[in-house]
C-alpha cells in the first residue's frame, strides 16, 4: 500500500547527472518532505523525452543501474511508466516483426492495418490524434512486402494490439519484472489510445478501455502493486477510474487552482472539491504541460478562455489538438507550456497558497521537480531544442539545487510537505468549510487530530490552524 506522504515527480537526469545523484537529493534535501518519488522513464529510448521505449527492463547506462533504483525503492514508494500504447521501433520485438513479418514471435504484438477492416475518410476523420499526421506508417518486411502499421504518436512509437493475448503477455511479463525491483504504483501512459476500432474515435472506446485497464489493475495487484493511468479529457472519466479501484490523476485541480488565484474567486474549485475521487493523485504542474480538456463543465467556457489567454503571455507556444482529416489544421489547446511559479506570475505568496491547496486536497500529493525548487521557464532549452514542453524541464545540478533550498519560498514549502506528511488529521476525513467566494476553508480530522486551512485569494494569504497532540493546544502556522 502506498504511503500517504507526498511524492516527488522527477527526470532520472535532471536533479543532478542521475539517478545515484538523484537519491543523493531525495537523502539529504527532500527526506522529510518527500515519502515517495516518481521516476520519469529511466529505459533506454530513441523518442519523445523516454516515452519511446526501447525495453522496459533496462536502465539507460546514462542514468545509472538497477541497483540505483532499487536503492530508491528501499526507502521510497517507486512509481515508474509503463508506456501501455506503445514501444520503440528500435526494440527487439519491433526488429524481429520487420525481419520475420508474420513468421515473427513478436508479430501479434502489433496493430496491422492489413488485418483491420477498410479505413474511409469518414472513420479517419473520427479517429482522436496527438499528432497532426495520420496515425500510421508505413513498414517493409525482410521479404520486400509492405504492410501499415498504426503509430498515434511519432513514427518511432508503434502502437501495441490488445485485440492479441500476445500483448497481455507482453505487458504482464513488464509489469511483474518492475514490481520485483521494488515499483509499488505504475503510470499507464497513453492507455486511452490502446482501444482501437474501425468507426470509432479509437480513444477512450467504452467499455473496451475498461476492460483493459481492469486487466492491468489485477496484475498489478497480484504482484502488490497498484496502478495510475494517465489521461487527459473530461473529468468524468477521472471519476470512472476512481470507482474501479485505481488511483485517478486530479488533473482537473492545476487550471482550478491557478482561476481561483488569478481571479480571487473559490465557486468552481469548491464545486469540485465536493465530489473529487478520494483515492486521487494530486498535482499542479508535471513534465507535460498544464491541460486543458480536464476542466471541461468544471470552468465554464468563458472562465477557460480568461485563463488561457492570461497564461499564455507567460508561456511558449501551447500544445494543440490535430485533426487526422485535416493534418494542415489544429483544434482547441491541450496543454499550456509553462512552470507553474511562472503561470501565477512569479508571486511567491500566490504559490504557496496553491501548494498548500494541493496538499489538503484529497489524494496523495505528487509535486513536480521544477514546481519544488519554483523553477522560471527555460526559455533556452525550449528555444534549443524546440519542443515547447522543455520551458518547464530544465536541468538542475545539484548545486543549483542547494541554491534553491535556500531560496525562502522552497523553504516554505519544504516546511509544508513535512506538514502534510506527518501530521495525522490526514489520515482521516476531508472537510470542505463555508467560505464566501475570495476564500477557500478545507480541513481534515482524524480523532482529537485536526487541521484547517485558510486561503484569502483576495491577498494570497494562507494560513494553517490545527491542534498539536503533544501540547493540547490550538496552534497556527502562517503557510
Amino acid at each position: 500500500m502506498l504511503k500517504n506522504t507526498c511524492q516527488l515527480i522527477a527526470y532520472p537526469n535532471r536533479i543532478g547527472a542521475g539517478l545515484g545523484d538523484l537519491r543523493f537529493a531525495l537523502d539529504n534535501y527532500f527526506h522529510t518532505a518527500v515519502g515517495g518519488v516518481h521516476v520519469l522513464p529511466p529505459f533506454p529510448s530513441n523518442a519523445d523525452g523516454g516515452f519511446s521505449p526501447i525495453s522496459h527492463r533496462e536502465i539507460d547506462p546514462a542514468y545509472g543501474t538497477w541497483t540505483d533504483l532499487e536503492a530508491i525503492a528501499a526507502d521510497y514508494d517507486l512509481c515508474l511508466d509503463i508506456t501501455l500504447n506503445h514501444i520503440s521501433d528500435e526494440s527487439r520485438e519491433f526488429q524481429d516483426f520487420l525481419a520475420r513479418g508474420r513468421s515473427s514471435e513478436y508479430a501479434g504484438l502489433f496493430v496491422r492495418l492489413s488485418e483491420l477492416p477498410d479505413i474511409g475518410p469518414d472513420d479517419l476523420a473520427k479517429i482522436h490524434i496527438r499528432k497532426e499526421k495520420v496515425p500510421f506508417r508505413e513498414i517493409q518486411f525482410g521479404d520486400g512486402t509492405v504492410d501499415r502499421v498504426w503509430c498515434t504518436f511519432t513514427e518511432k512509437q508503434i502502437d501495441l494490439d490488445y485485440t492479441s493475448e500476445d500483448t497481455y503477455r507482453f505487458v504482464g511479463g513488464i509489469i511483474a519484472f518492475l514490481a520485483a525491483r521494488g515499483v509499488k504504483l505504475f503510470r499507464l501512459d497513453a492507455f486511452g489510445y490502446t482501444t482501437k476500432r474501425v468507426g470509432t474515435s479509437c480513444f477512450l472506446v467504452e467499455p473496451d478501455v475498461y476492460q483493459i485497464l481492469d486487466w492491468a489493475n489485477g496484475v498489478a495487484k497480484s504482484h502488490g502493486a497498484e496502478i495510475l493511468p494517465e489521461v487527459h479529457d473530461h473529468p468524468s472519466y477521472q471519476s470512472a477510474i476512481g470507482q474501479r479501484d485505481m488511483r485517478p490523476y486530479a488533473f482537473a485541480l492545476p487550471p482550478l487552482v491557478l482561476y481561483s488565484l488569478l481571479d480571487a474567486n473559490s465557486r468552481y474549485l469548491k464545486n469540485w472539491l465536493r465530489t473529487c475521487p478520494r483515492n486521487q493523485i494530486t498535482v499542479l504542474d508535471t513534465h507535460d504541460g498544464i491541460c486543458i480538456p480536464d476542466v471541461e463543465d468544471l470552468l465554464p467556457a468563458e472562465r477557460v478562455q480568461d485563463l488561457v489567454d492570461n497564461v499564455i503571455q507567460r508561456s511558449a507556444d501551447p500544445i494543440m489538438r490535430g485533426s487526422a482529416a485535416s493534418v494542415h489544421s489544429v483544434g482547441a489547446i491541450y496543454q499550456l507550456t509553462c512552470t507553474f511559479y511562472d503561470a501565477l506570475k512569479r508571486n511567491d505568496d500566490a504559490y504557496v497558497c496553491a501548494r498548500a491547496i494541493q496538499l489538503f486536497t484529497p489524494g496523495i500529493p505528487q509535486v513536480y521537480y521544477v514546481g519544488l525548487l519554483c523553477g522560471t521557464n527555460d526559455e533556452s532549452l525550449c528555444d534549443e531544442t524546440g519542443e515547447p514542453r522543455d520551458i518547464n524541464r530544465h536541468y538542475f545540478t545539484l548545486p543549483e539545487v542547494e541554491e534553491r533550498l535556500a531560496t525562502p519560498t522552497v523553504k516554505r514549502l519544504l516546511r509544508l510537505m513535512s506538514f502534510r506528511n506527518t501530521y495525522p488529521a490526514f489520515d482521516g476525513e476531508f472537510e470542505l468549510h463555508y467560505s464566501n467566494d475570495a476564500s477557500l476553508v478545507v480541513a481534515w480530522r482524524n480523532g482529537e487530530a485536526w487541521c484547517e486551512l485558510f486561503c484569502d485569494l483576495m491577498f494570497k494569504r494562507a494560513t494553517i490552524d490545527y491542534f498539536d497532540l503533544d501540547t493540547r493546544r490550538r496552534l497556527s502556522m502562517r503557510c
